[in-house]
């Protein structure tokens, strides 16, 4: 077993830390205008992709290559992997010609097995139970929106001070499906320690081990079944597919998930200046009615920028 540092989870990381990858974002997000981090040069990072991808798979690639390093992208048809061959044979394999891997999979137990005989860090792409990159980007992009303007003249101590207190104020509120996202967002809260509602049908719950994990982190969060009083006095709102890739297409999931959908009703009862996410691809008028999506449009794909910018942070923080 080895004992290099891996981003598996934000667990991975102290609040300290995820403070200081919001910083070294922003810093990365105004650089790019200017020049070129070479942090990566030399490093060969391998993107093993067994869940097909757009986001994830170009903002790595252009990071990669932003940074200095070389991405070998390498899907499941690229592999033995896809024919059989044990994870923890194709992990020892990879480490003798890689520097570091992102992985985008199915179950996180295939992860950390990957992790467990690779010899050098990885970085989790998507798992089922967690998406960390598109969480920070997340988190990010609020931070951004929501910081005081004073934030940006002080010292590194006093700035994740600063971000700290600005993140513990907001109340966000994740609407849809108990997935990834749900238990990233519940993950998240446990670390930074804001308000989090994840508004759901009866019978919807978080996975017993995310939860069992904020727990001991001291999280807490609140399972609402009435998406108005879920919305109100929101700071963010927040939402992903109803039906995540790799499912098959569950006619009654959705049923159940249709009153659920961010309309403007839902809208309306948050606060004025509420901010909504989604971290795409967006179904109009499924999760989110088409008018609502339209009017904070300019916000998502901001957020889907940022991606490129908190992954090039990760990625030095971990490669």
């Amino acid at each position: 077993m080895n004992h290099v540092r891996n981003f598996l989870s934000v667990y991975d990381f102290s609040a300290d830390e995820i403070y200081d990858t919001l910083l070294r974002s922003a810093v990365l997000k105004e650089e790019r205008r200017k020049s070129q981090s070479a942090s990566l040069a030399g490093k060969k990072i391998g993107l093993i992709f067994e869940k097909s991808s757009t986001r994830t798979r170009v903002s790595f690639e252009v990071g990669i290559v932003e940074l200095g390093g070389h991405p070998v992208f390498m899907s499941s048809r690229d592999l033995q992997l896809g024919r059989g061959e044990p994870v923890k044979d194709t992990a020892m394999v990879l480490s003798r010609y890689l520097d570091g891997v992102i992985i985008r999979t199915f179950g996180q137990e295939r992860i950390e097995t990957f992790a467990r005989y690779f010899e050098k860090p990885v970085i989790n792409g998507l798992t089922d139970l967690y998406h960390p990159a598109q969480i920070l980007a997340d988190i990010f992009t609020v931070y951004e929106i929501k910081r005081k303007p004073e934030a940006k003249h002080n010292g590194a101590r006093a700035l994740n001070d600063i971000i700290g207190d600005t993140l513990k104020k907001l109340k966000i509120v994740y609407f849809g499906d108990a997935n990834n996202m749900a238990n990233s967002w519940v993950s998240l809260q446990a670390m930074l320690g804001f308000e989090l509602v994840l508004a759901m049908p009866e019978g919807f719950d978080i996975d017993g081990t995310v939860r069992n994990e904020s727990e001991k982190r001291g999280g807490k969060f609140l399972i609402s079944h009435d998406k108005i009083s879920a919305a109100k006095n929101a700071d963010v709102i927040t939402t992903d597919v109803f039906i995540s890739m790799g499912q098959d297409e569950e006619k009654e999931k959705i049923d159940k998930l249709r009153p659920f959908i961010i309309d403007g009703h839902t809208v309306e009862n948050a606060k004025k200046d509420v901010i909504f996410l989604h971290c795409l691809p967006v179904h109009r008028n499924e999760e989110v009615a088409e008018d609502v999506f339209d009017r904070f449009s300019a916000v998502v794909f901001e957020e889907a920028e940022n991606r490129l910018h908190v992954q090039k942070a990760i990625m030095e923080k971990i490669f």
